[in-house]
């Protein structure tokens, strides 16, 4: 059997290709959308792929299912169990794929691999994990369960996204209940089995994911903390696994139906065109389209950079950045980007649905641009020292953009919180009748936050501080988030 795990760091997500090497054929669970990195795979490892199978409707991703379907007529193994709440791939059910939907304990065969499908909901009502056996190496008992978003190594998938990020009402605590029969289920696995999860550190997908790529279900059995409650009572598990849950990124509710409804094709990459510095500044005289600024020198941003631009640096959180404060993805993008680091961007961004991306220039184009005359802001900065003397005279609005379970536990006193993936919602309701003094816990998130909500009108400062220097002169507070 041929086994490979497929990484993609900024989404922390994990895609299976798993084949049988005596009849070459290969399947994919889980893939995303720009295709052709698991093709190049197949060709090294001298296998066809024939099919796909998705554990679930994912929400931090566009699926890849389709583009395989329409290109490759490969046949799909899609859940049938969340017809009843309206979770189906409905993009599929028009006869136009080789489609199998499948029921808990179905079973079916690439080569000599059979694969069985377990329903293990919660997640979300539709989701399935599916035992492997390599039947071709003798085997009668699987090897191991690709988990999806049912369990990862040290967590186990959120169930409230149909609730706080699709806007489902009422999902939450019965999805939890769902989750924790799904447990039940777990509990009976063999401990040898290994896990293959769909997710990994980084995840919005759980709270506590862990760093490590597979586990086992002995491990999970024991050490898996959010797996724990489920051996006392399903309502002590129901409130261990519901709290502590961030915020859920923007985009999420716009993946949910994509991946229902049906991901437009993408076939090839955008192929962005390289702006000179005259070209740049036209491009912002126009203010037709979104640039995006990538450079990973946060002080270099605040110091210079164009009117209205988001700042969004090359870090695992670029996918997260873009996707939650660029509402509409249809909006032409333009880049201000190392050349070497280009497709790595487009790449990040079609994950997402991000495909108009239309010009790029680099940060030396950039410094051109600046020369030349061309427009410029700047964001001033503060120190927690200076945070907590402008709050307490009343000169700014502390505004803290960390999740509400951070906030909670530590915060400047009369801070509003508004998590820096959702700022969109809050517009209208975060205060501009003073200059905002934008922090988080070291001044990462603020910085892409700052620019956000400066570029929509409002005074800011960026706090370029570690949150625990503030304990050294001001008061902290706990509690619930002051709603924004």
């Amino acid at each position: 059997m041929l086994f490979r795990q497929i990484f993609d760091p900024k989404l922390a997500q994990y895609a299976y290709l798993i084949g049988c090497q005596k009849t070459k054929e290969a399947i994919i669970i889980d893939p995303e959308r720009d295709i052709d990195q698991y093709l190049e795979i197949a060709e090294e490892e001298d296998v066809r792929i024939v099919a796909v199978a998705e554990t679930h409707i994912h929400a931090d991703f566009l699926s890849g299912a389709r583009e395989f379907a329409e290109r490759l007529g490969v046949r799909l193994y899609l859940s049938a169990e969340g017809e009843s709440e309206g979770w189906g791939s409905n993009w599929a059910k028009n006869g136009k794929y080789d489609v199998v939907f499948l029921r808990d304990g179905d079973t079916f065969k690439i080569g000599n691999i059979e694969f069985k499908a377990m329903h293990t909901p919660g997640h979300t009502p539709e989701h399935m994990s599916y035992l492997v056996t390599d039947k071709g190496g003798g085997a009668t008992d699987p090897m191991g369960i690709a988990t999806g978003d049912f369990v990862f190594v040290g967590d186990l998938g959120r169930p409230d996204l149909l609730e706080s990020a699709a806007k489902v009402a009422g999902m939450r605590e019965p999805s939890a209940r769902k989750l924790f029969d799904s447990a039940q289920k777990f509990f009976e696995l063999p401990d040898y089995l290994q896990v293959w999860p769909g997710h990994g550190a980084g995840s919005a997908c759980g709270k506590a994911l862990g760093a490590i790529p597979e586990s086992t279900v002995g491990y999970e059995k024991r050490y898996n903390a959010s797996l724990a409650p489920a051996r006392e009572s399903v309502d002590q598990f129901v409130q261990n696994i519901l709290s502590g849950q961030p915020e859920p990124p923007l985009y999420f509710a716009r993946m949910k139906r994509y991946n229902r409804d049906g991901v437009p094709i993408l076939g090839n990459l955008p192929a962005p065109r390289k702006l000179s510095a005259f070209e740049l500044e036209q491009v912002v005289k126009a203010g037709e389209w979104t640039i995006v600024d990538t450079r990973l020198d946060r002080e270099e941003f605040m110091r210079a950079h164009i009117p209205g631009s988001l700042y969004a640096p090359m870090r695992k959180t670029f996918n997260t950045v873009v996707g939650s404060l660029v509402p509409d993805d249809q909006t032409p993008l333009v880049l201000i980007i190392e050349e070497s680091k280009l497709e790595e961007a487009i790449r990040d961004l079609v994950r997402i649905g991000y495909d108009n991306v239309v010009a790029w220039a680099s940060p030396e184009t950039l410094i051109h641009y600046f020369d030349n005359g061309g427009a410029r802001a700047q964001i001033p900065v503060l120190t927690f020292k200076e945070v907590a003397e402008q709050a307490t005279n009343g000169q700014v609005q502390v505004l803290d953009v960390r999740y509400a379970s951070e906030y909670q536990s530590g915060h400047v006193p009369g801070a509003v919180n508004a998590s820096y993936t959702r700022l969109p919602k809050y517009a209208d309701r975060i205060p501009k009748g003073k200059p905002l003094a934008v922090h988080c816990l070291t001044g990462i998130r603020a910085s892409v936050a700052a620019s956000w909500l400066s570029a929509n009108g409002y005074d800011v400062y960026w706090v370029n501080d570690e949150f625990p220097n503030y304990h050294n002169y001001g008061q902290v507070a706990t509690g619930e988030a002051v709603e924004a």
